[in-house]
């Protein structure tokens, strides 16, 4: 009796609420613990580098291939209010994938999940690998998903009560995605779309205020953008010229696929950090193509997990029901659009995953509920592995990383005091981030590589090379040779995917350094 009493008093402390507040406080937990436990990314570094000189001197201007401005100008704030390192530089992508988890609370409150669905949507985003990985990491595409889910959120929030504040919410969603990355357009695209057919079908119903919101949150927008475009003034000619540079640019990457890779690149990468996700909705879509229209019944709010999912929305339909379609449209759509695109780098795989977590709660009963809790286990395993092995990985999740043992060569650096060092190549990043200002002022980068007799006045405490533009020996100095990037052939996986998935044995490719120390 005791024991039955004690589980009856655990049932009724184990709410929808807390369980959810706890998924949240987990994900949070995940994305800043030891935020700084691996060296910036090449990519983060140059960030992270062009934010630094924002704050100290006062210098932006868009530039297509580092996207848009706002990245910059909130990791700028956060280093005046914090000072410069990795860490604060990271807080800003953790704070974003941290909110993704709050977010998924107001499409419950507003029918279009029910509990079971909400608890695993926000379990999945809570300790999905690529999730965690890319909200632990100074890029643009963690804002994108961001500011998506909070446009997805306004959006309808609108449609329900048509107030203007929500249009207004969603005007900033939109100014903030265009103002991060040149990929914000792709998902206006698919969300229009969609709203499109859904007012033509009678699914939606706009607001009899919409034209009026409607320009109300365009001028927003546009204000929003033409002050971070211009570097606030500085740059008036981006308004004329910004657009086209983009569009220049990002075609060209496209026919040269750079970071190319075959179509089914990200496929790949669900298969190895996604699995329980990608299963769940493979066959929530094909539940929802087979099943038809369920039998609606009234939403019961009984405290439990156990809603059915017929919801009906004023206009008499199944709002989980086309909320699911949606997401299915929405994940197809990003799906092809991402697999045709010809620069295949592994962040992008983001904008495919965030509606797919939505799809693959669909028609979440019991034993679905029961099976996803268990198999994120796997994500939990992946996320540990990719986000806290203190170590170089040998993961395509990574890209091209600056590896673990610079941390030996930055040591060299600053055991060398305030004598000479010379950067004898042009690959110097990511030391320009962690040598930026005062602190490299000994750090000399002659560019191409000189000869050996230059050096043999021996001015120079420490001489660093490209190990293939190199010496073989430079008198007065001993020789070592650290890894300076390293990176995994996707293709190299794509060719052995059930071996490597188990054994993770890849050869990665590696950029070394020569170092040459003055003896004595």
């Amino acid at each position: 009796m005791k024991a039955a009493a004690f589980f009856n008093q655990l049932r009724t402390q184990i709410t929808f609420e807390r369980i959810f507040l706890l998924l949240f406080l987990t994900g949070l937990a995940i994305r800043f613990i030891q935020l700084d436990l691996k060296l910036f990314h090449h990519d983060e570094a140059v960030h992270a580098w062009f934010s630094i000189r924002l704050l100290t001197e006062g210098t932006y201007r868009y530039d297509p291939m580092f996207h848009g401005p706002l990245l910059y100008y909130l990791t700028a704030g956060t280093f005046a209010m914090f000072g410069a390192s990795d860490l604060v530089g990271r807080i800003i992508p953790a704070l974003l994938g941290s909110l993704l988890i709050p977010l998924i609370y107001p499409l419950y409150r507003l029918g279009y999940l029910d509990k079971k669905q909400t608890i695993i949507a926000a379990l999945f985003l809570a300790v999905s690998p690529s999730m965690i990985y890319f909200s632990r990491f100074l890029r643009n595409d963690i804002f994108i998903v961001f500011f998506s889910l909070l446009l997805l959120v306004a959006v309808l929030y609108y449609f329900e009560q048509g107030k203007t504040r929500y249009a207004l919410i969603a005007a900033v969603a939109v100014a903030g995605g265009m103002c991060s990355k040149e990929n914000m357009p792709i998902v206006l695209a698919i969300f229009a779309s969609f709203l499109l057919y859904a007012v033509y079908s009678g699914k939606l119903t706009l607001p009899s205020s919409w034209r009026r919101d409607l320009l109300f949150g365009s001028l927003v927008v546009v204000g929003i953008m033409a002050a971070f475009y211009s570097s606030f003034g500085q740059h008036p000619e981006v308004l004329v010229s910004g657009a086209f540079e983009a569009i220049s640019h990002w075609t060209s990457m496209h026919q040269q696929e750079r970071l190319g890779g075959p179509p089914y690149f990200y496929l790949g990468l669900l298969l190895l950090y996604e699995l329980p996700i990608l299963v769940l909705a493979v066959v929530a879509t094909g539940q929802f193509v087979l099943k038809g229209n369920p039998v609606r019944n009234p939403l019961r709010r009984n405290g439990s997990l156990d809603e059915y999912a017929g919801v009906e929305t004023p206009q008499g339909c199944d709002r989980r029901r086309e909320f699911a379609r949606f997401c299915i449209y929405w994940m197809l759509l990003s799906l092809g659009v991402y697999a045709y695109l010809g620069e295949k780098v592994p962040w992008l795989i983001l904008h495919q995953l965030l509606p797919m977590i939505f799809v693959a709660t669909y028609l979440m009963d019991t034993k679905k509920f029961w099976a996803a809790a268990v198999f994120s286990v796997f994500l939990v395993t992946m996320c540990w592995h990719v986000a806290f092995v203190p170590s170089d990985i040998n993961e395509p999740i990574v890209q091209v990383q600056n590896s673990e043992d610079l941390r030996e060569v930055m040591a060299l650096i600053d055991g060398a005091g305030r004598t000479a060092i010379a950067m004898d190549h042009d690959l110097t990043w990511p030391l320009p981030w962690y040598y930026y200002g005062e602190k490299g002022s000994n750090l000399e980068y002659l560019g191409s590589k000189k000869t050996a007799e230059f050096f043999r006045s021996g001015n120079y405490d420490l001489i660093i090379t490209h190990d293939l533009e190199s010496y073989d020996a430079l008198e007065g100095y001993e020789k070592r040779t650290y890894r300076a990037r390293y990176w995994f052939s996707t293709y190299e996986m794509m060719d052995r995917m059930l071996t490597y998935y188990f054994l993770r044995d890849g050869e990665p490719g590696t950029m070394n350094w020569d170092v040459f120390i003055k003896k004595g």
